[in-house]
């Protein structure tokens, strides 16, 4: 069975920074902004904004453009940003533990109600708020937590090996931090996000600067 394709991707990467362009116009008592006016902010097209905000089903008032609440409103709805949801997260190294510090996930509702590890050194701490678990207790804290979503961010010679392990425990999405293509059962999401590919870029628009 294929794996179903989400429609839009490259649009909705681009709603998290329009909904920052929005807030920012709400804090300043703003109660209208326009595809025009978040466009120039981000250095985009205000066509393809407007096509962007399109998705969350929102419409532009003509010569106001749209309500900032309702907009923002709107794009927090599509993203299921309105909604609590829990998730697990495995490796407790470097990047784990900046993750659990991040606070913006928080503000769009993702909750990290445990992390697992397998270094003894690591086990048993509070980071953030967060305790560690060892791996071996996946189960059981999945049992009392009851999370279906794990960040992944275990060293690569292991990313199959680990994530296997906690898609048979019920794990249903991962958001994928190794560099590592897993190969998972279909009905399991895998968000693969490469850090690589960001910095790919700005070393070529540096570069491009340069000149």
């Amino acid at each position: 069975m294929k794996r179903h394709k989400l429609l839009n991707v490259p649009s909705i990467r681009r709603l998290p920074s329009y909904l920052q362009v929005v807030k920012g116009a709400a804090e300043e008592g703003r109660e209208y902004i326009s595809g025009t006016y978040i466009a120039q902010e981000l250095e985009l097209e205000a066509i393809q904004v407007r096509k962007d905000l399109a998705l969350t089903g929102i419409m532009g008032k003509p010569r106001l453009g749209y309500p900032v609440q309702e907009l923002i409103h709107a794009i927090e709805r599509f993203l299921r940003w309105d909604i609590d949801q829990f998730a697990c997260l495995v490796g407790a190294g470097n990047l784990g533990q900046a993750l659990l510090g991040y606070q913006e996930l928080k503000r769009h509702k993702l909750h990290i109600a445990a992390a697992f590890d397998v270094d003894p050194s690591k086990i048993g701490k509070v980071v953030h708020g967060t305790r560690i678990h060892p791996l071996s207790e996946f189960a059981a804290v999945k049992e009392k937590e009851d999370f279906e979503m794990a960040i992944l961010t275990v060293p690569p010679e292991v990313a199959q090996e680990v994530a296997e392990i906690i898609v048979d425990h019920g794990i249903k999405g991962i958001w994928n931090f190794t560099n590592v293509k897993l190969k998972l059962p279909s009905h399991v999401v895998v968000q693969q996000e490469d850090l690589s590919s960001g910095y790919a870029v700005l070393s070529l628009k540096m570069a491009k600067f340069a000149r």
